[in-house]
């Protein structure tokens, strides 16, 4: 049962991925002043998108790593030093995550056109932080937990 729950849940990843990607090509072309556009001008001419692509690297690196471990876990090497790499590196891809997102956020609220109200991205922006603190939060609990886990290990294995 263990093995299909790790596959279910690398699967559940993999979706969240797709979904992700597939809403940051679909969306722009919905926009209010990309409605018109050529795929030229919305790609090439709003740098705040390209910010958007450059930004969701470390996401997209983050569900990656979260895979990852998944598998670690479903060939149960749950105890090893590579769970432990992967969620440090789930860590700090959540930390800059969520400095990516205050930089995007304080953008907007500066230089927001005159009629715009920035209110809801705002909202959304505070909102995906807080979210991204949560997983960095946690991934540094799990972390120090594992290393705990792996090092009492390590000294049982030398003990015998």
């Amino acid at each position: 049962m263990k093995k299909y729950s790790t596959i279910f849940l690398q699967a559940v990843i993999a979706l969240i991925g797709i979904g992700a990607l597939a809403l940051m090509l679909w969306e722009p072309h919905l926009e209010g002043r990309n409605a018109r556009a050529t795929l030229f001008e919305i790609y090439f001419n709003d740098p705040f998108l390209a910010y958007a692509y450059i930004a969701s690297i470390p996401f997209f690196a983050a569900l990656y790593q979260a895979f990852k471990l998944l598998g670690y876990i479903g060939q149960n090497k749950v105890f090893s030093l590579n769970s432990v790499k992967a969620l440090r590196t789930i860590k700090y891809y959540a930390i800059v995550l969520s400095i990516l997102i205050v930089i995007a956020g304080l953008y907007i609220r500066i230089f927001h056109a005159e009629g715009d109200d920035p209110a809801g991205f705002l909202a959304i922006c505070i909102v995906t932080t807080f979210i991204s603190i949560i997983i960095a939060t946690a991934a540094a609990v799990f972390e120090r937990l594992l290393q705990n886990a792996v090092d009492i290990k390590s000294e049982n294995d030398l003990t015998v």
